[in-house]
């Protein structure tokens, strides 16, 4: 494809992903960007929130004008008004999913980025084993472990610094984290993470600052032996494979800039020890990233968003970011390929 197809997943269609996703400027995106979503619906919640995008049907052998966006049609079940969930559309949600996924491994799109969804929704429309974007592509794919990785810009650290933060397990209860870290999932974990920084991210040997999972890093025992007999290990077999391991380190410390500035990715060990902080120093402007996946999947920080569904206050910065690293991303896969 000489211009890339980047499907574009309009998520929760009551939450503020339709006109986050209307309010792209295509014309400022060096690839073609296809809204998977209910067409009418786009045209609506554009009409409400006053963009004057053109929305035109998708037609993969048709160039489009270059200030369009293309709509790839997939209906809902249900009306959708703005802020108010239903269950009935949990479907469409997650049909919006397959078939970007479809596009992804035809080599139809070049990549996906999605909009956020509704967990709690989906849930109760009786998926019950749904836990998020990042399981389900995984499901879909047949991967076995992915890495959910967030990212921004963060200067305080230093100008232009891109404060990395992949997670070791993600949407878990909290008392199920511990037995969640074994010597296997975390050996995985930090490859993964260390592969998708060389070849994603074209750092040729990646620093990965490691976070304790106990406070003070387990204190040499005294808070908890899962350092000891987890942590330590792995990072000590892993450097003998050549990989730039610092770590356990104080989560509590961990994300001073000092410290930052030394490495290229943070792994935090679970997800409310280093998403609140990336999500303060880069909210509305984060990325999601999944890593280990065979395809490229980036996504925005934040989620549905319901109380400003069709106020047109909504920021769309994160949305766009995702878009331009996916971009990015498709550009050096496209390269090494050739």
């Amino acid at each position: 494809m000489s211009t890339p197809r980047i499907a574009i997943t309009v998520g929760e269609p009551a939450g503020i992903g339709p006109e986050l996703c209307t309010a792209l400027q295509p014309g400022q995106h060096a690839a073609r960007l296809i809204l998977l979503g209910d067409k009418p619906l786009l045209q609506a919640r554009a009409r409400q929130t006053g963009s004057t995008v053109q929305l035109v049907d998708y037609a993969p052998e048709t160039q489009p004008a270059p200030d369009s966006l293309e709509v790839l049609h997939i209906p809902l079940a249900a009306p959708c008004v703005a802020g108010q969930l239903d269950q009935a559309n949990a479907p469409q949600v997650l049909a919006l999913l397959d078939r970007a996924v479809a596009g992804c491994q035809s080599g139809e799109f070049a990549a996906m980025v999605t909009a956020p969804l509704h967990k709690g929704i989906i849930r109760d429309a009786g998926y019950d084993r749904f836990t998020g974007h990042t399981e389900y592509l995984a499901e879909l794919t047949d991967t076995p472990q992915v890495v959910m990785l967030l990212a921004g810009r963060c200067d305080a650290v230093k100008p232009g610094y891109a404060l990395r933060v992949a997670l070791a397990t993600t949407h878990l209860p909290l008392r199920e984290v511990a037995d969640a870290i074994t010597p296997a999932s975390l050996t995985q974990t930090l490859r993964i993470l260390h592969a998708d920084l060389q070849h994603k991210f074209g750092l040729a040997q990646p620093t990965i600052l490691v976070a304790g999972l106990n406070p003070h890093a387990g204190e040499g025992g005294h808070l908890g032996r899962e350092e000891l007999d987890t942590l330590i290990p792995v990072l000590e077999s892993l450097r003998l494979e050549g990989m730039r391991l610092v770590g356990p380190l104080p989560a509590d410390t961990l994300f001073n800039p000092p410290i930052l500035a030394q490495g290229d990715a943070v792994l935090a060990m679970y997800h409310d020890q280093g998403l609140p902080v990336l999500k303060h120093a880069t909210f509305g402007q984060g990325i999601n990233l999944t890593l280990g996946l065979p395809l490229i999947r980036t996504s925005v920080d934040h989620g549905t968003a319901l109380d400003l569904a069709g106020t047109g206050r909504a920021d769309g910065g994160s949305l766009v970011a995702a878009v331009d690293l996916a971009i990015t991303l498709a550009a050096n896969q496209a390269q090494r390929a050739g």
